[in-house]
C-alpha cells in the first residue's frame, strides 16, 4: 500500500492502513508514504504529529482523561 496523498486528519490515515490489512489479508501488508520535501504535504505531516502528540497526551490508554491540558494550552483566558 502506498500512501501518496495525505490526508489532513492522522485518524483518516491510520483508517486507510488498517483497512489494507483487515481485507481478507493473510500476507503480511507494508504501507508506504510519499512525502515531498519543502511542500505542503511534508508541513502536513509535521501539523499531523502535532495533533497525535496532542490527542495521545490528552487520555490514557483505557480511554480516561489525563487532565493534561490546560487552558494555556488552548490559549483561551477563562472568564471568571
Amino acid at each position: 500500500m502506498i500512501l501518496y496523498d495525505p490526508w489532513w486528519n492522522p485518524a483518516v490515515e491510520a483508517q486507510a492502513v488498517d483497512r489494507a490489512h483487515r481485507i481478507g489479508q493473510d500476507e503480511p501488508v507494508f504501507a508506504h508514504k510519499i512525502v515531498a520535501a519543502r511542500r505542503i504535504a511534508e508541513k502536513m505531516e509535521a501539523l499531523k504529529a502535532r495533533k497525535s502528540a496532542l490527542a495521545d497526551s490528552l487520555f490514557d490508554p483505557d480511554g480516561a482523561p489525563t487532565g493534561a491540558l490546560t487552558p494555556a494550552d488552548l490559549d483561551v483566558p477563562l472568564e471568571g
